[in-house]
């Protein structure tokens, strides 16, 4: 996309507040049958801008900070009894396994973690953050976060 097609991309009034939930026209968006449709049609362009690709056109519309958010968080067991994995349970409804190495903090101390291939970042809700915390341990010799699966360590990464 060139720098004057990017112009060109007419808006529709949709946006994603930062707790993932859909609204057109100022008013939250419900039918899960069009959520789903909107969240299998959603990019990002060259440009960085959220886009909704539908029936060959294309629309721009407002994301307050990321589009997916963890609803719920639940650890998993491998074969010995330790914990194996975490799954997440996105805005969309989908299920996906937690990829620890994308873990990040943001501003006002705001989880994120990669999803979808890691096409886009989901913010983790109050509720799904609390349900993670218990997890999270902290190493006071190298002043980090971090969460411990399967023996191995996963840096949780600073702001930036």
């Amino acid at each position: 996309m060139t720098e004057n097609e990017k112009y060109e991309i007419p808006s529709i009034d949709i946006r994603i507040d930062k707790e993932g939930v859909w609204y057109y026209e100022g008013n939250e968006m419900f039918r899960k049958d069009i959520l789903s449709t909107f969240f299998e049609e959603l990019e990002r362009d060259s440009t960085g801008r959220y886009v909704i690709r539908h029936n060959e056109q294309i629309f721009a519309i407002t994301v307050e900070d990321v589009p997916f958010a963890v609803k719920s968080i639940e650890p998993s067991q491998d074969e010995q009894g330790r914990e194996g994995h975490f799954n997440i349970l996105l805005t969309d409804d989908s299920v996906e396994t937690l990829d620890p190495a994308t873990l990040r903090m943001g501003d006002d101390n705001v989880l994120y973690c990669a999803v979808k291939d890691k096409r886009f970042e989901a913010r983790f809700t109050r509720n799904s953050y609390y349900q993670f915390a218990e997890h999270i341990q902290y190493d006071s010799d190298k002043n980090m976060y971090y969460i411990k699966l399967n023996d191995t360590i996963y840096e949780i990464s600073p702001k930036g």
